[in-house]
This record gives C-alpha cells, structure tokens and sequence, in this order.
C-alpha cells in the first residue's frame, strides 16, 4: 500500500491548511479582546485575592520577627542581668570565703600565738628552775671545791716531798691561791 502524500495545503483529517491562529489576521481582533479581558480578571485576581494574602504573608512575618527580636532583646537583657547577678553573688561568696578564711586565721594565729607564749613560760621557768639547781650545784661545788683543792695539794706535796703538809699551812696556801 502506497502512503498518499501529503502537501502543505493538506492538514490531518482532510481540511486545509488554516496556518498557525495567532498569526490570523481576521481573528486578530478577537484575540486582543479575550487578551485584554483574561489579563484584567488576571490583574483583578492579582490585586484583590493574591495580593493582600500576601502582604498579610509578609506583615505576619515581619511582625513575627519583629516580636522574636523584641523576644530576643529581653531575653539577652534577662541573661545579662543574671550575668551580672551572678558575678555579684561569686564576689559575695568570694569576699565571705575570704572573710571567713582570714577569721580562722586569726583565730588559729592566736591559739598558735597562746600556746607559744605558754611553751615559752614553761621554758622559761624550767630555765629558771635549771639555773637555780646549778647555782646551787655550784655553790656546793664552790663549798667542796676548796676542801678538794686541799686534799688534792695534801696529796700532791706527800707525793712529792714524801711526808703530808700541815693543815694551817695548807689552808694559807689555798688562800692565797685563790685570791690570785
């Protein structure tokens, strides 16, 4: 079977050719009425329905962010109050801690310091009680030095010349001596 041909003259379903509509010049006119009508309903949907919906849109929005900012702003105020809140009652708590601290420093220099003095009056009258026990030690050392001083010279001169010195001899001797 044979395909007809076709020509430009010919259209599907048998009518001529009637070209492309808009490029019509006898329905020109039409065209440019249901184009003028089309947009006005276009424009008068646009500006009644469209339009205020969404500058609605836009001013909920805006308002909304402005309400957040203003939100935003007071909760920065309320975070730097309790900031500085904050900051005063750390300085409190420190300046107590410090009051505190130096209060049991004192208090502990001065139990330091009680006990000191007392470990220093103990001393002091165990120094004092040692002293007198060693003047007296020494007194009586001083009381026996001159009697050992005798035995010891009476020994030494028997010793040495063979026969012992007398007594009163012995005490002029010492006498002397220790006067020197």
């Amino acid at each position: 079977m044979a395909s007809p041909q076709k020509t430009g003259t010919e259209v599907p379903g048998g009518s001529a050719d009637v070209g492309f509509p808009p490029f019509k010049t006898e329905t020109f006119a039409s065209q440019l009425l249901w184009l003028a009508i089309f947009f006005g309903l276009l424009y008068w949907l646009v500006s009644k329905v469209f339009a205020p919906r969404l500058t609605d849109v836009i001013e909920g929005r805006a308002s909304r962010i402005a309400r957040d900012l203003d939100d935003a702003a007071a909760a920065k105020a309320k975070a730097e109050e309790a900031g500085l809140a904050y900051e005063k009652s750390l300085a409190d708590a420190k300046a107590k801690a410090q009051g505190i601290a130096q209060a049991k420093r004192d208090e502990v220099n001065a139990a330091v310091e009680a006990r000191r003095k007392a470990l220093e009056g103990d001393l002091a009258a165990k120094l004092a009680a040692a002293e007198a026990q060693i003047g007296t030690t020494k007194s009586k050392a001083m009381a026996n030095v001159e009697g050992i001083a005798a035995e010891a010279a009476a020994a030494i001169v028997q010793r040495l010349g063979g026969a012992a010195p007398s007594k009163g001899d012995l005490d002029a001797a010492l006498k002397a001596a220790l006067k020197a």
